[in-house]
């Protein structure tokens, strides 16, 4: 079985892709504040599984051509940037979002879906 890599902490080009993702669900302002929040964020650790469930995602087959340029660098020991979050509202139904990185999610998945796999959540204020 392989062995996911990992960075210590999300790249720099993360912030502006998960801001550009963000950008579709939530006004500027707001997604401003979360980017600022994933920025100063502490990295912690979730499995592949929870954060899929979480996200209310399926999971992308290996042949997708991102999961599987993410299966290549896995199988080259390249690390992999960890995954921006942000937090759901269990109360009110709104699932986890995968700001950046859901394709490196399901790669991991593929290699184990019980892959402990390095975040950054942060929470919107309501």
């Amino acid at each position: 079985m392989l062995s996911v890599k990992w960075l210590e902490q999300p790249e720099a080009h993360d912030f502006p892709a998960a801001a550009d993702y963000l950008t579709m669900l939530a006004d500027p302002a707001t997604v401003k504040k979360v980017i600022k929040k994933l920025k100063a964020g502490t990295v912690t650790h979730r499995k592949a599984k929870d954060i899929l469930r979480a996200a209310r995602l399926g999971l992308l087959p290996p042949d997708n051509p991102h999961v599987a340029a993410d299966l290549t660098k896995i199988e080259k020991g390249q690390p992999l940037s960890p995954i921006l979050l942000v937090r759901g509202d269990f109360a009110a139904g709104v699932p986890l979002q995968i700001a950046d990185g859901y394709h490196r999610v399901c790669a991991s998945y593929h290699t184990d879906e019980n892959t402990d796999i390095p975040v950054v959540i942060a929470a919107v204020n309501r």
